[in-house]
């Protein structure tokens, strides 16, 4: 799913192109991506787009009378830009966004029909959408303490829970966490003061440092080829590779259609969290520490 980092740039990307520019048409391909009934989608038509918001993970188009474009892309939509006069790709899109300036597709890859699009009057409808959660560059230490704090809960999850902080999903949690040399298992409530600080100064560097470094690589280009899994990446999606850090294979935690990545001797003190099903099925074979876990793999 696109993260901050993604999604801010997406928006520098629209805004460079669609700010000021008339919406000339809508073109929904598939009508389950439209989740609003009214206003009706054709009233969008023909007004200027005055502002871009990023509300958590969706991409929010401000239009003339105080309309609000909300695209959420879930896990595998993904935006693409064509400028004028040249030829919009065949590739399958849920909805074309038609302006003076060129056309926006979205598409969405796999068979699941996640992403979606939502068509709001005024700012009262806007924020109701909007999870509420933290944003991190906007909040200083004691705001970060009370949200990280309010609820009882893993770190790994506290993170990625929209309601508590905002644009942080799985792949750069695990980033965060890595870099602040905490087991993602750690509970919010019994954190050290120290270690909270730690948390702090992780989440705004990595978002800030990743935002900086997908700015570079892309360009003056419309973002292409937005991935959870990036080069350079410290753990996430790195399972076995060996830590950056300290050379110990990464390891995983699997969950639903998730998995948590981390480094067993920079952040769980050498332990290898049980993955729920792997070590359910191995039962006493599990290996409990990343010493154990290496003297396993070098015997096959």
């Amino acid at each position: 799913m696109p993260e901050l980092p993604d999604i801010t740039l997406y928006l520098e990307a629209l805004g460079q192109r669609i700010l000021g520019r008339q919406l000339k048409g809508i073109t929904l391909i598939n009508p389950f991506l439209l989740r609003t009934a009214t206003p009706p989608l054709a009233s969008a038509a023909g007004r200027r787009v005055e502002q871009l918001r990023r509300v958590g993970k969706r991409i929010a188009i401000g239009l003339e009378g105080e309309l609000w474009l909300v695209l959420h892309l879930m896990v595998a939509g993904r935006l693409h830009w064509y400028a004028s006069g040249s030829k919009v790709s065949g590739r399958a899109a849920l909805a074309r966004f038609e302006f003076d300036s060129g056309t926006l597709t979205l598409t969405e890859a796999g068979s699941k029909r996640r992403a979606s699009l939502h068509l709001l009057a005024g700012d009262a409808e806007l924020a109701r959408i909007d999870p509420g959660g933290l944003d991190v560059f906007a909040a200083d230490l004691a705001a970060f303490s009370a949200r990280l704090t309010l609820e009882h809960h893993t770190l790994k999850r506290a993170l990625t829970d929209p309601r508590l902080f905002s644009g942080i999903g799985n792949a750069y949690s695990d980033e965060i966490l890595h870099r602040a040399r905490l087991s993602p298992l750690a509970m919010t409530h019994k954190l050290g003061d120290d270690e909270i600080a730690r948390l702090y100064q992780s989440v705004r560097d990595t978002l800030e440092q990743w935002t900086t470094r997908l700015r570079e690589t892309g360009g003056a280009g419309f973002p292409e080829g937005v991935t959870a899994f990036r080069p350079g990446m410290a753990v996430h999606g790195r399972y076995r590779a060996p830590c950056p850090e300290c050379g110990t294979p990464v390891q995983r935690i699997r969950y639903a259609d998730n998995e948590t990545n981390y480094c067993p001797r920079c952040q769980t003190e050498g332990r290898v969290l049980a993955d729920r099903a792997l070590s359910r099925l191995l039962k006493d074979d599990w290996p409990k520490t990343a010493d154990e876990l290496e003297r396993l793999q070098e015997q096959r």
